[in-house]
């Protein structure tokens, strides 16, 4: 039916850059167990997406800016961002995500007031407080092929859900994935590992 075809095709018509991403209860890669990804790009050509409630506990701002041989002295640093699990692919890779109230020549701007920088600058900026208002740095990333993710989606792998800044810079990471399935109707406690189509 033509309503059908429409549904199936939705993911394949509509970017999905700016929006979350909620795992779903038995999804086959565990490292994507309870994550919500936040998605910097979808087009056809793949999709890339950064791990927005996972943080690393162990490592801390004044550490990474001493093994990036970025010269803050630690009594300087007014801001200590979070660092989170970006994902699976280049862990030593690092990314900030922010507020798009800072900008440089480097700066990406996902949609609307967010946005990606990855270079040394931005967290320099952010040590001294003269960087964006919001953000945490993520090392590592997640990226699917050409159509990888639009049939996981179709294979109920994933939720979509609309971002903002509230949920991906304010809410405790222990509380954004179930946060993020309220936001769309969804009780975290009602899903279950055995479902099928969500």
């Amino acid at each position: 039916m033509p309503k059908n075809k429409d549904k199936k095709n939705l993911t394949k018509n509509i970017s999905l850059t700016g929006k979350c991403l909620i795992s779903m209860p038995g999804i086959e890669d565990v490292r994507f167990d309870r994550s919500l990804i936040y998605l910097c790009a979808n087009s056809k050509d793949g999709t890339m997406g950064i791990v927005i409630n996972r943080p690393i506990l162990p490592v801390k701002f004044p550490e990474l800016l001493k093994q990036l041989e970025i010269k803050v002295n630690p009594e300087d640093i007014l801001f200590e961002p979070d660092i989170v699990y970006g994902g699976p692919m280049e862990n030593t890779r690092g990314f900030v995500i922010h507020t798009a109230d800072y900008f440089l020549a480097s700066t990406v701007v996902v949609h609307e007031d967010v946005a990606i920088t990855a270079t040394l600058d931005i967290l320099e900026a952010i040590a001294l407080g003269k960087g964006p208002a919001k953000s945490m740095v993520a090392l590592g990333y997640a990226s699917w092929g050409p159509g990888q993710l639009e049939e996981e989606i179709k294979n109920s792998s994933w939720l979509i859900c609309d971002a903002d800044d509230n949920l991906i810079f304010s809410t405790p990471h222990s509380q954004k994935w179930k946060n993020a399935l309220k936001k769309i109707g969804v009780d975290a406690n009602m899903l279950s590992s055995n479902q099928g189509n969500a």
